[in-house]
């Protein structure tokens, strides 16, 4: 593991084995805008022997500009700056690449790192196709070298690279999805910038930007959390006052159709189906380039799509599970059209952070924080090796035609079906001090089991877990109930 990076564990082992071995690598790198995939390569690369050659897109640049810049790169890599002719095409371009690697000797490690390349396979660039040709018939060949694609557009890697249909297709021989920071990687990240917050501190951060790696840059040590949110996301020159709009803008054409989805999905805490969001949709009607939107978006890991448990039936739904642009909806573009054209309020957020209003949020977020640590929280059960079905579940009585959002009924936050006959049902709570099961709480969990089984009519025993921030304190109730508990610090594990 190199000095220089932080976490990324499984990520370098992989970096590690594809520098290690003799044979050509094609490694696809894939993950949305700030996740840090052109830091992990960058980086690494760094600190191995080898020819590094790194090349940029350019986001909507024309053929001629992208390959001078192409010729510039490769003439400061190889040939020590010397003046090159830009060639007229990708495949006069490799061309010259190739000449290049042939003055490396053949037991030197080359790395061949292409940033961004949908910016480079515009249309009727031939740049996909240069690369396929040239992949295929020499460097797929040459010993030591390691070709690397990286996008910040997941579904073009996806559709033209991971799942190619035409030559590229099988020719990866790796494929990398950049995931955000987990909490423990968020805490070591911090850490190495000499930051130091507590647990839930670091939650209540995690809860408004996620693990995104570039975000997390911005955190300034002496200053608490809420001091930080204000200055990135409550002030006019704040980094994340605007990223919102940036975020779509970068990564798909028709953004504003993006846009819009997300906003309506974000309108429904317990997910809405696709059906319900194409009918409140402008920009988007039923067929495919709808489903390819929420694809998209998807796959750019901005919302994830769900069954709910045990109804089947009722289709696909969808939640955002962006830490940033839940944070952004909710009380950054309000607090923006609210707040004096100046934005210079430097105790906006501290005093917002003490309200209601933020500890019902912070509930909900903390929920989407639990439901991406599920592989923590099985581990504190002791289920990593049984094979479980995860899923949250919502029962809805009254009138046929209510909405999941205004009606009655039972809403179970977590619920862990297990391949050895039990159920975990678990309750999320972003609780101050440990958290008290009182005797009508205790009498609310018992009626979700019993509604749960009859609905079900499952005979599978249930077990009552309590994720909360600091514990539950014992009393008769819990006892009763035979609760197991999950803390924040078993959400750090791992």
């Amino acid at each position: 593991m190199t000095n220089n990076i932080t976490g990324r564990r499984e990520e370098q082992a992989l970096l590690k084995k594809i520098y290690s071995r003799d044979p050509a690598d094609l490694l696809a790198v894939y993950g949305r805008r700030r996740v840090g995939k052109t830091y992990l390569i960058r980086h690494y690369f760094q600190e191995v022997e080898c020819v590094y050659f790194e090349v940029t897109g350019l986001k909507d640049g024309a053929l001629h500009d992208q390959l001078k810049l192409f010729t510039e790169k490769l003439s400061a890599a190889f040939y020590q700056g010397l003046p090159l002719q830009p060639p007229q095409n990708w495949l006069d371009a490799f061309k010259l690449l190739s000449k290049a690697f042939e003055t490396i000797p053949q037991n030197t490690k080359i790395i061949f790192f292409i940033d961004e390349i949908p910016w480079f396979a515009s249309q009727k660039s031939g740049f996909v196709q240069a690369l396929d040709y040239y992949w295929n018939t020499r460097w797929s060949s040459r010993p030591g070298l390691k070709v690397i694609v990286c996008g910040s557009a997941a579904s073009w890697m996806l559709s033209n690279l991971v799942h190619a249909k035409g030559g590229l297709h099988n020719r990866l021989t790796e494929i990398m999805p950049l995931m955000p920071f987990s909490l423990r990687e968020t805490e070591e990240c911090l850490v190495h910038k000499g930051i130091k917050f507590n647990r839930r501190q670091i939650v209540e951060l995690y809860m408004a930007i996620g693990g995104i790696p570039h975000y997390l840059n911005g955190i300034q040590p002496g200053l608490s959390v809420a001091q930080n949110l204000n200055r990135l996301c409550f002030q006019k020159d704040g980094f994340l006052f605007s990223e919102f709009s940036n975020l779509f803008a970068s990564l798909f054409d028709a953004s504003e159709a993006h846009n819009e989805i997300i906003r309506l999905i974000a309108k429904a805490r317990h997910g809405v189906s696709r059906e319900e969001i194409l009918e409140k949709s402008k920009y988007s009607s039923s067929g495919g380039m709808f489903k390819m939107r929420l694809s998209e978006l998807e796959e750019a890991g901005f919302i994830a799509s769900f069954t709910p448990h045990g109804n089947r039936n009722k289709g696909t739904f969808f939640r955002i599970i962006d830490e940033y642009v839940m944070f952004y909806l909710k009380w950054i573009e309000p607090a923006a059209q609210r707040l004096k054209p100046s934005l210079k309020n430097t105790s906006y957020w501290e005093s917002r952070m003490q309200s209601q209003g933020w500890k019902s949020w912070a509930g909900y977020a903390f929920e989407s924080t639990c439901l991406k640590h599920i592989e923590q929280i099985k581990y504190a059960l002791g289920l990593h090796a049984i094979s479980t079905e995860v899923g949250s579940w919502r029962y809805i009585s009254g009138k046929k035609g209510r909405s999941m959002e205004d009606g009655a009924g039972c809403q179970i936050d977590l619920l862990i079906d297990r391949a050895d006959g039990i159920i975990n049902l678990c309750e999320i709570k972003f609780h101050q001090g440990k958290f008290v099961i009182s005797k009508s709480y205790a009498d609310n969990l018992s009626q979700k089991i019993s509604v749960y089984q009859t609905h079900h009519k499952t005979n599978k025993p249930i077990y009552v877990t309590m994720i909360t921030a600091e514990g539950i304190h014992p009393n008769e109730n819990s006892i009763n109930l035979g609760v197991t508990e999950v803390t924040l610090n078993d959400l750090f594990a791992l």
